[in-house]
């Protein structure tokens, strides 16, 4: 069984998902959770902002995991990769008729500019994403500086692509994102000579 606070953490990060930080409330959250009220100011005495810096550090590592799970040690192919990660993308949108995206993505949007500490728990998750994926990248040979541009372009493409999909309930940007990642793929592949 789950503990009350696994369920909140859980339930936090689905309906910031959906509905984004400022768009839920408390008590919906709690209720999503099948938890008493006050048991979301037991573990988190903070309140609503302090829930919400865990689930964006919770959520953001387990997402470090889509590396491990597309980039494998028997991976060979950089290519089939990324094109892997943004089909991915794709069955996400469809199987969630366009209404998930990635809670750490919705609540940068709204926090960027009002809330410190929501926003420097997702620089930290993005910036962990960069490492962890310049870290898989170097293994198919790029140097340390293409492998993080490489990385930095496929999150903010995948990201991107997220947005638009969602607003324009449509798969056409996720497509159009992994095909221009894997053209920067090639060049930097190309560079190695």
């Amino acid at each position: 069984m789950t503990g009350t606070k696994d369920r909140i953490l859980a339930a936090g990060a689905e309906l910031f998902r959906q509905g984004g930080y400022a768009g839920t409330g408390v008590k919906q959250i709690v209720e999503t959770a099948g938890a008493p009220f006050g048991s979301l100011y037991h573990f988190f005495p903070g309140g609503k902002e302090q829930l919400g810096e865990e689930v964006v550090r919770s959520s953001g590592m387990q997402y470090i995991a889509l590396f491990d799970l597309f980039i494998t040690p028997e991976t060979t192919d950089l290519i089939d990769c990324i094109e892997t990660f943004f089909a991915a993308g794709v069955t996400s949108l469809l199987e969630t008729d366009y209404v998930e995206g990635c809670p750490i993505a919705t609540v940068a949007l709204e926090v960027a500019t009002t809330n410190e500490t929501l926003r420097q728990a997702t620089a930290d998750v993005f910036t962990a994403w960069i490492d962890a994926g310049t870290e898989r990248l170097e293994k198919f040979g790029l140097p340390p500086a293409s492998a993080r541009t490489l990385t930095i372009t496929l999150i903010t493409s995948l990201e991107g692509a997220f947005v638009l999909a969602r607003s324009m309930r449509s798969t056409e940007p996720m497509a159009v994102a992994g095909t221009a990642v894997v053209d920067v793929a090639r060049r930097l592949l190309a560079e190695l000579g």
